[in-house]
């Protein structure tokens, strides 16, 4: 979170630090919230700024989430690509260092086994945990949730698990803390991703566009694109292979005030059941409001009436409302499956999910007509 002063840190740097030195004991604000706030100020985007800089998208996401130091030289670059003077970056982060270890002063003091608890991307630490390597963890969890307190993660993502908009599959069980792990990395990875203001009538003006993109065979020619239109609606779209413990295909959320996010995690890799995903959430966005839904088995007995209403909109999307008839007496046959998808205007590998689904076929027949990727396939449009 930034503060509004902070958004004229290139035009008055003194008045920006006085008020970025202003905060409480439990609260810190990384040097990457001001330089979000001047990229969106300036309309400047990732791409720009990691051009200019040493370690390209890698080093601006660690800006961006803390975990990179901004040096005298990443200053002098910041101050030239987004404004600011090399003096106002390098105490941004002399004031984020001084706030984070205070933070982390408290936190393993009185909450370290709590938030030792709550898994982060990177290795574990292997061995007895000495108090010097517990209090590393402990700054490592402060530093990717941007939160100092328990009670503080537990309002922006613990409440998250108890809510009827987490959805876990039937059939597996879910880990929790790696799902929030996979969403908060997912929402690091967004502010990557410039976007225009989110507006959910200019997303449902794209939702045709958008649905012809499954007719595409290969992720690294149609997912640029979806991310694309998306964006264009204010919609950051993401894809984040899931961690170990984490089994969610799909989420929506919105990460800022005029920010959506719609994270993937490819879970299946089948085209069938990647957009489904796509479009389920994009549904969540339009239908409701733009809350927090977090998907697995999105074809459960006990979805509740959010989950029934997007699945009902992932199924149009696939087959339009004036094709429902038709659809119905499809035959489980090759050529007649491959010509009403082209009228449908979506791959064959979508209908065949669908039929699966309404029992129309079997769960085995005809699953030589989806498309099936790999996870090196995958390797690099992932987020």
């Amino acid at each position: 979170m930034v503060k509004r002063d902070e958004v004229e840190a290139s035009d008055n740097v003194e008045g920006a630090l006085k008020q970025a030195l202003d905060f409480t004991p439990d609260w810190f604000s990384k040097p990457g919230d001001s330089l979000r706030a001047l990229m969106l100020r300036r309309s400047i985007n990732a791409q720009e700024v990691a051009g200019h800089l040493d370690g390209g998208m890698k080093t601006l996401r660690g800006f961006l989430d803390g975990s990179n130091p901004i040096d005298s030289d990443h200053a002098s670059v910041l101050a030239k690509a987004v404004g600011g003077t090399i003096s106002f970056w390098l105490k941004r982060q002399e004031q984020y260092e001084v706030a984070l270890e205070r933070a982390v002063d408290r936190a393993a003091a009185v909450e370290a086994d709590d938030w030792l608890l709550l898994p982060v991307p990177g290795e574990k630490p292997k061995g007895r945990l000495t108090q010097e390597k517990k209090r590393d963890e402990v700054r490592r969890r402060l530093r990717f949730f941007n939160v100092s307190t328990i009670d503080a993660w537990q309002a922006r993502y613990g409440k998250i698990c108890t809510s009827t908009m987490f959805r876990t599959s039937a059939t597996f069980d879910s880990d929790d803390g790696a799902v929030l792990m996979w969403l908060r990395d997912g929402e690091l990875s967004s502010d990557l991703v410039s976007t225009k203001p989110w507006n959910a009538d200019n997303l449902q003006d794209r939702l045709d566009s958008i649905r012809k993109l499954s007719k595409l065979r290969q992720p690294d020619v149609f997912l640029p694109k979806l991310k694309k239109l998306c964006a264009e609606a204010g919609v950051a779209v993401v894809a984040k292979r899931a961690p170990t413990g984490c089994r969610a295909s799909g989420a929506s959320r919105l990460v800022a005030p005029d920010k959506a996010m719609v994270l993937l995690s490819f879970r299946g890799l089948s085209d069938d059941k990647f957009w489904f995903t796509v479009f389920h959430e994009l549904g969540h966005l339009i239908l409701h409001g733009a809350r927090t839904f977090v998907d697995s088995d999105m074809n459960g007995d006990d979805l509740d009436e959010s989950e029934k209403e997007a699945n009902e909109f992932a199924s149009r999307m696939i087959v339009p409302e004036e094709r429902v008839e038709e659809f119905r007496s499809l035959p489980a046959d090759k050529t007649k499956m491959i010509r009403f998808s082209g009228k449908a205007g979506v791959s064959v590998g979508l209908l065949v999910g669908q039929m699966q689904h309404r029992k129309m076929i079997r769960p085995d027949q005809m699953n030589y007509l989806k498309r099936h990727w790999k996870w090196d396939d995958l390797a690099e449009v992932m987020d």
